[in-house]
């Protein structure tokens, strides 16, 4: 298997893992509190979007070649928080699930010499976006699970 079929294979597994949390999920459920000032439902739209970012990166490549894209992680997720928590609760699990169907697509339909240029040149996207949504997914069912939800 390669690289990238393992990639795909995760992702779709993490992605299939959200499609089910989010369906079990209830107004409440979405609304829950979590540390420094998140929700579960701006959690998710936290997911969305670095989900956006990598489609958007991985598109701006395709036709510009890979160029440098630096970012300091805890200052765009400190920036967005309060972005991810305008947004409607239900509304933020459903760009969660449709930006994660987009980049599995967009990660799937990608040429060989591509994904070698993102995992050598275009580090600041991981093709690999089953760790990401994993350790969320984890943190909000375990969240969730000591609330007795």
């Amino acid at each position: 298997m390669t690289i990238l079929e393992k990639t795909i294979q995760d992702n779709a597994s993490e992605n299939d893992h959200l499609r089910k949390l989010v369906k079990r999920l209830s107004d409440e459920d979405l609304r829950t509190p979590r540390a420094a000032g998140w929700t579960v439902s701006a959690l998710l739209a936290h997911l969305a979007f670095w989900d956006q970012r990598a489609i958007t990166l991985i598109e701006k490549w395709k036709k510009e070649g890979i160029s440098a894209s630096p970012i300091d992680v805890e200052v765009v997720n400190e920036v967005t928080r309060r972005l991810c928590l305008a947004i409607e609760p239900r509304e933020a699990a459903q760009l969660a699930i449709t930006l994660a169907n987009e980049i599995d697509q967009v990660i799937t339909d990608l040429n060989p010499e591509m994904v070698e240029a993102i995992l050598t040149k275009g580090t600041t996207v991981k093709l690999n976006r089953a760790d990401h949504r994993r350790t969320h997914l984890g943190e909000i069912e375990k969240e969730l699970q000591e609330k007795g939800s």
